[in-house]
């Protein structure tokens, strides 16, 4: 069958002010996503997530052109099922027939950036649709899934410290049993960071799992500080402790810590983490599927995790689509241990789709609908589409 049509939508909710929160990305009163829209001969349709950035917000206007103006013609008439093929396709470009006469990639210039976060939705969106014209969720596609329900962990925390406890404690009294909570640049010192840090475990007690995430703000030498500080209050993963872009400095301090290291949500292809795995800097591998080049390329991530006997945990901050993708990947494979469920206020996760993802008592059941599971709401699409008119 083949593709007949790609589409992508700029999407900008706003978040309603009670569910609004404040990072280091500032104050945070909406969000945007790519949806991106594939459509066979027979007028099947698939979704899927392209990410502008890691964050909540970000214009996507760059992405949908990519996906409308490049990607589009270049993919249209191809078979829709041969979703490795189109990947490929994109990945080396004019040089795509070398690459598979040769066995290895041609890539292009654009092998990092919009391009692959372009990719990555219109591939999760192939794998939507395959899993529907056969009738079968996608982690049915990916092996069959490794287990029957997989626990998540609340993600949110960024309260100060004299209400984080109350703010944690509610998301374990909703049955999660792991929560995460944002450190680092927001905190303006490292002393509040330690103190914020040290107030969780006091609200939680020694049994509920703690992350910590910095978003990349700190220095080698603050995420060193800050790792000797906390060590004894026993943290699951400190998360994206420095910029991506330092490798060598997240390696040295994998080596300075017994705290476990997690990163990979802003990272690009399965090379960008064979580096990361090379060089010994984490201990979690973290693929958005939004980002890293969709489902296909974040399986090849969870076959590093596997071969290297790391912990995989997908980012699963966006829309249902990218969340519900994140949910197929982990489900298929047996590195992953926890599901991340966002507890900010995210119209795209719960309003984007006429039926929302459901966690019950801090637990998601394997999906079990085809495709992704999800299916989006057309008038949600219509009221918050960027330069939309009737």
């Amino acid at each position: 069958m083949k593709i007949k049509a790609i589409h992508a939508h700029w999407l900008r909710c706003p978040i309603p002010p009670g569910r609004q929160w404040r990072s280091d990305y500032g104050q945070l009163t909406h969000f945007d996503m790519t949806l991106v829209e594939v459509e066979d001969a027979d007028g099947n349709k698939g979704y899927g997530e392209a990410k502008a950035a890691v964050g909540a917000t970000g214009a996507c206007a760059s992405i949908v052109t990519c996906i409308e103006q490049e990607l589009a013609p270049q993919l249209e008439g191809m078979e829709a099922d041969r979703i490795t093929a189109v990947w490929e396709s994109v990945y080396s470009g004019d040089r795509d027939h070398y690459a598979r006469d040769r066995g290895r990639v041609f890539p292009i210039l654009a092998n990092r950036g919009t391009t692959i976060a372009a990719l990555s939705g219109i591939d999760t969106a192939l794998w939507d649709l395959k899993g529907k014209r056969l009738g079968v969720p996608v982690v049915e596609l990916l092996g069959g899934s490794c287990r029957e329900s997989m626990p998540c962990y609340a993600s949110g925390g960024w309260a100060d410290k004299d209400a984080l406890g109350d703010q944690l404690k509610s998301y374990v009294d909703h049955g999660y049993g792991g929560v995460k909570m944002r450190v680092g640049a927001m905190d303006d010192t490292l002393a509040r960071t330690v103190d914020r840090v040290g107030e969780a475990r006091r609200a939680l007690g020694p049994d509920i799992d703690i992350m910590a995430d910095a978003h990349g703000t700190f220095s080698v030498a603050e995420a060193r500080r800050f790792a000797r500080q906390t060590e004894d209050l026993n943290l699951y993963w400190f998360e994206e402790p420095i910029t991506s872009d330092n490798k060598s400095g997240t390696a040295e301090l994998r080596r300075d810590t017994t705290t476990p290291i997690a990163a990979g949500e802003s990272e690009f292809t399965r090379f960008d983490f064979r580096e990361l795995v090379e060089r010994r800097a984490v201990d979690v591998l973290q693929p958005d599927c939004a980002i890293v080049g969709g489902i296909t390329e974040a399986r090849r991530v969870a076959a590093l995790a596997e071969t290297w006997q790391l912990e995989l945990a997908p980012h699963c901050w966006g829309s249902a689509f990218s969340f519900m993708a994140g949910v197929h990947l982990a489900f298929s494979s047996p590195s992953a241990v926890y599901i991340e469920h966002s507890l900010g206020g995210n119209p795209l996760l719960y309003d984007l789709v006429k039926e929302a993802p459901t966690v019950t008592d801090g637990r998601i059941r394997v999906p079990d609908r085809p495709g992704l599971g999800v299916e989006v709401e057309p008038d949600f699409v219509k009221r918050y589409r960027v330069g939309f008119k009737e």
